[in-house]
């Protein structure tokens, strides 16, 4: 199956998980390791820039955490990201430079790349976010199927067992995701697509590409 992998979807100089992230072909192998490895690195963190607010909790010193935030272990967040009011990050959160984790978001098991905004009403959970990707008012990672069985990536005619019953979403760079959106588990979008909003997602979308409300289809940009 091509473009799902790592090497695909993301540029790893936009994540503090650069080196982690290197050891796996798919994106979603690294979901089982977040939280080991967040708190691995957070140990290496210096002081000088770094609050340790609790107990492998780390802020930068630059990044902004309103008083109704929750930050649960383990999670980093980084230089001059926002965390606003009533987020709910539960832990094994790994949150990169200049981000925005908005009012009611909820983040759950998931590296967010530099510059990703999460703004409003979202769940990510299971999932990894790449560089300037957006997530729109009230869209959400769905990270475990109804049936509760392994989740199988999708492209087409092509299936790729994952042996994992938690995937929730893998947005390469760039992507924008419209209010109200659905990621079913397993979704895959390609760096620099766009997702019409309300979209129920399913399977792989290429890069480059509009995915439209309604019969799901899937054009190239012009």
């Amino acid at each position: 199956m091509e473009n799902v992998k790592i090497t695909d979807l993301y540029d790893l100089s936009h994540t503090a998980a650069a080196d982690y992230l290197c050891g796996f072909e798919y994106p979603w192998e690294a979901l089982k390791g977040i939280s080991d490895f967040i708190i691995s690195l957070g140990k290496t963190l210096s002081p000088d820039e770094y609050d340790n607010p609790a107990e492998n909790v780390w802020v930068h010193k630059t990044a902004k955490v309103f008083p109704s935030a929750y930050l649960g272990a383990p999670c980093i967040i980084g230089a001059n990201t926002e965390v606003r009011h009533c987020a709910f990050v539960r832990g094994s959160a790994l949150v990169g430079e200049n981000c925005v984790v908005g009012n009611s978001v909820e983040l759950k098991n998931v590296i967010i790349f530099d510059n990703v905004q999460t703004p409003h009403y979202n769940y990510v959970g299971d999932s990894i976010l790449g560089y300037r990707s957006h997530m729109g008012a009230g869209s959400i990672t769905s990270n475990v199927k109804s049936d509760k069985l392994n989740i199988v990536i999708k492209s087409g005619d092509e299936t790729l067992e994952t042996g994992i019953k938690k995937i929730g979403a893998m947005l390469g760079d760039y992507v924008e995701v419209g209010c109200n959106s659905v990621l079913n588990p397993g979704t895959i979008i390609g760096r620099n697509s766009n997702i019409y909003p309300t979209s129920c997602v399913r399977g792989v979308v290429p890069a480059n590409s509009i995915y439209k409300t309604a019969c799901g289809e899937i054009v190239a940009k012009k």
